[in-house]
């Protein structure tokens, strides 16, 4: 596990540094509530919080507070509180706060590691059930609500200056496919996009039947329109065998980047009209988004904005 140590005596810290790496754990400590907090907010590899309950610069309490309230969708985080205090309200207040469990301090080694080990079951258990509710059972993408979470954070950060762009696409004649060879070839078709889109981008979401999206944070337009390309022309060269008959297929894109005064639907809109061009202008191909002054309001759309105006 990666674990992050805070208590302000660098005594008990190394102790308990020493301790936790003798147990074959990563240990980032800290001597400072407020700068262990933004390094769990950077680290999302972090598994668990051990923290002392009075910190310099703030309490335990309100670390383990400000904590818990971290999106859990992205990950499970075990919170411990150490205290040589064991009063039973103050054991309340922890688990008030957030806390998983509550133990001495300094720790001793035996009690620690078994404490850590329940701590992993329960994080292993934790991140099954996260899997389960964000991951599309059939491509194994994101989720529609998965992925408008992810969309809505990356939205968040744009809007203070960093880049975005999106990309929407779809499986050209999916309809045939599935007439022509079985509904079980038509959802092999989607597993395999999803499975080379997602060697390309980690935020891959399946909005519906044979539609997907992935936004490029830190990415303008040409960056989103040159891996769309790329992606094209891969998806064109697949194949699978259905009764000894090589099922090929391609896909189109639509691309849009973020502009100022600009908003997630807007973004997603823009995209979603660039594929509706892609379609109707011979399909196999990527169409990059007009900026946000530039579209007809009345074109006609593939419904991508009907999924994001619901999520």
């Amino acid at each position: 596990m990666r674990i992050v140590v805070v208590d302000p005596s660098r005594t008990v810290l190394k102790i308990v540094t020493r301790l936790l790496e003798a147990g074959q754990h990563e240990v980032r400590p800290f001597t400072d509530g407020p700068e262990a907090l933004a390094h769990i907010k950077a680290d999302l590899e972090v598994d668990a919080l051990i923290t002392s309950a009075e910190l310099p610069s703030t309490t335990g309490m309100d670390l383990c507070h400000e904590t818990r309230k971290l999106p859990a969708s992205r990950r499970p985080i075990y919170i411990v509180l150490m205290s040589s205090n064991f009063d039973q309200s103050k054991l309340i207040e922890a688990l008030n706060n957030g806390a998983d469990d509550f133990i001495g301090k300094p720790p001793a080694t035996e009690e620690l590691y078994a404490r850590l080990r329940a701590a992993e079951r329960l994080a292993a258990m934790q991140k099954k059930l996260v899997k389960m509710a964000t991951t599309d059972y059939l491509s194994g993408a994101l989720n529609r609500r998965a992925f408008f979470e992810r969309a809505y954070e990356a939205a968040a950060a744009a809007l203070t200056g960093e880049k975005l762009s999106a990309v929407i696409f779809d499986i050209d004649h999916f309809k045939r496919v599935n007439d022509s060879y079985g509904h079980d070839i038509g959802d092999e078709v989607i597993r395999l996009v999803a499975r080379a889109a997602m060697t390309q981008v980690d935020t891959l979401g399946r909005l519906g039947g044979e539609e997907f999206a992935f936004f490029l944070r830190g990415r303008g337009m040409a960056e989103a329109a040159a891996l769309a390309e790329k992606l094209r022309e891969q998806f064109s060269k697949l194949q699978i065998n259905a009764a000894g008959n090589p099922v090929t297929f391609t896909c189109s894109f639509g691309v849009s980047e973020w502009e100022p005064g600009d908003s997630l639907d807007g973004l997603l809109k823009r995209a979603d009209i660039a594929l509706y061009k892609a379609k109707t202008s011979g399909r196999n191909r990527v169409v990059k988004s007009e900026t946000p002054w530039g579209y007809d309001e009345e074109q006609p759309s593939t419904g991508i904005i009907r999924f994001a105006t619901r999520a």
